[in-house]
C-alpha cells in the first residue's frame, strides 16, 4: 500500500509538471486578463458539476474572500451553489440550462466566465459558455485528456495532460491557487 501511496503523489507531481510547462505563459496571459477585468470592475463567474462545481466554489471563495492578502474582495460568483437557482431552473427548463440562465442574469460585457469540465463534454458547462459568448463575456475552459468540445469553444483553454479525472482535479484547483496569487499581485501591486 506505501507504494501504491508513494506512485499517486508521483503521478500527480508529474501531471501537474506537464501542465505548467505547457501552460504557463497562458497562466499570466489569463492572470492579466481576469486582474484588468477585477480593475475595470468586472466579474468572474465560474461553474462545474460535482468536484468542478466545488473547485468553482473554492476559486470564487479566495476572490471574495481573500487568498493571501488582506485586501478588498473581488468579485467572483459560483454558479454551483445556490439550490433553489438550480432546482427551479432544472425542473422549469432543463437540467442542461442551469449555468446558461445563470450567466445571462448575472454576467454583463467585460465579465469573464471560468468553465470547468475534466471532460470537456458537460452539456450544461457547453450551454453556459454558449451563454457568455452571447452575451460577450470572455471564456476561459478548464479541462482534461483531448479538451473535449470546451476546448474549441472558449477565448482561453487549459487542458491537463490526463485522463484521470482526480489527476485532473488536482492541477485545476493548483491553477486557481496560481491564477489567485497573481491576480493578487497584479490588482493589489504597490506602486514602485
Amino acid at each position: 500500500m506505501k507504494e501504491h501511496v508513494v506512485k499517486a503523489f508521483d503521478d500527480s507531481a508529474e501531471v501537474k509538471r506537464r501542465f505548467a510547462r505547457d501552460h504557463a505563459d497562458r497562466i499570466v496571459e489569463v492572470a492579466r486578463l481576469i486582474g484588468r477585468a477585477f480593475k475595470e470592475g468586472h466579474k468572474i463567474l465560474l461553474f462545474g458539476n460535482g468536484g468542478s462545481s466545488t473547485d468553482a466554489s473554492h476559486i470564487a471563495a479566495e476572490f471574495v474572500g481573500r487568498y493571501h492578502r488582506d485586501r478588498a474582495p473581488l468579485p467572483a460568483i459560483a454558479l454551483g451553489t445556490d439550490m433553489a437557482t438550480l432546482t427551479c431552473i432544472a425542473n422549469d427548463y432543463d437540467y442542461a440550462e442551469i449555468f446558461a440562465r445563470q450567466v445571462r442574469a448575472h454576467g454583463q460585457k467585460g465579465d469573464i466566465a471560468i468553465a470547468i469540465s475534466t471532460s470537456g463534454n458537460s452539456p450544461n458547462v457547453l450551454r453556459g459558455v454558449e451563454a457568455a459568448r452571447e452575451i460577450g463575456l470572455t471564456t476561459v475552459g478548464w479541462t482534461g485528456g483531448k479538451g473535449g468540445k470546451l476546448a474549441s469553444l472558449v477565448d482561453h483553454c487549459f487542458i491537463v495532460p490526463s485522463t484521470v479525472t482526480a489527476r485532473i482535479q488536482e492541477s485545476h484547483i493548483t491553477l486557481g491557487h496560481v491564477l489567485c496569487e497573481l491576480i493578487e499581485e497584479n490588482v493589489f501591486a504597490k506602486a514602485p
